[in-house]
């Protein structure tokens, strides 16, 4: 490694701790200037650029910088993720469904069900119940650890294509609950669908408590995390107001 690739990779290192999305941005940039001809260094500092620009809401250049990483054809897969972020970012779901179709496709195996559950999402909330399933019955038989939320997942994908509840349904739907609360990816993201999940059994309270715990977590976190779960934080805003509605209806 020359001196300026190595100075490069102090750079890279000073952007990945960096405290502010404008000091990420200045030191993957002073990188870049220096990083030569390593392709692998090159893609890591865009990388933060990247970051940094989802952080100041700078859209249109993080898909720009995404474009950039993707060409250079190092995790090909991760560079689609995040360019899917970014068109999602500017109303533009159409190319993210694309782009993580893409990533489930040229990504390793080990990233497979991740990308496969971000296409099943995305496609969740444009209300193509159907391909959504699908994408989560693929990310369900790739999973491990997640397995248990990509299979509530798709438990809510099938119902909402409009299938008549039964008590199959209802018991498929405590089944999924029970096995989403008893493992780790039941936190986090997990609160969200078990909130989804708790609704649909008819559970007000157990539904409340899920979501607020949900927007609780996410409302307050990074703004990058923010946008990338806007579909999210909307829907559970919407699960809280019907249920508001429903309790001042009884009163």
């Amino acid at each position: 490694m020359s001196s300026a690739e190595s100075k490069a990779g102090d750079w890279l290192r000073k952007a990945t701790h960096a405290q502010s999305s404008v000091a990420r941005a200045k030191y993957a940039t002073r990188g870049l200037a220096t990083a030569g001809g390593d392709q692998t260094l090159r893609a890591m500092l865009l990388r933060q650029l990247y970051l940094s620009q989802m952080e100041s809401e700078l859209f249109e250049a993080a898909a720009e910088t995404a474009r950039g990483m993707l060409e250079l054809g190092v995790l090909p897969d991760v560079a689609c993720q995040d360019l899917a972020r970014a068109h999602l970012a500017l109303g533009r779901p159409r190319e993210a469904i694309e782009e993580l179709r893409r990533a489930s496709r040229v990504g390793p195996a080990s990233r497979r069900a991740f990308h496969l559950w971000s296409l099943g999402s995305t496609l969740y909330f444009q209300e193509d119940y159907a391909a959504a399933a699908t994408a989560f019955e693929r990310a369900a038989r790739w999973g491990t650890t997640a397995r248990p939320l990509y299979r509530a997942q798709l438990l809510l994908a099938r119902l909402a294509l409009g299938r008549k509840p039964s008590a199959r349904s209802a018991g498929a739907l405590a089944e999924a609950r029970q096995a989403l609360e008893a493992a780790a990816c039941g936190q986090g993201y997990g609160r969200f669908v078990l909130g989804e999940l708790a609704q649909r059994q008819g559970d007000k309270p157990a539904a409340r408590r899920y979501l607020e715990e949900f927007i609780g977590r996410s409302d307050t976190g990074r703004v990058a995390l923010r946008i990338s779960l806007s579909a999210e934080l909307a829907r559970a805003r919407e699960l809280l107001s019907t249920l508001e509605l429903e309790e001042r209806a009884k009163v």
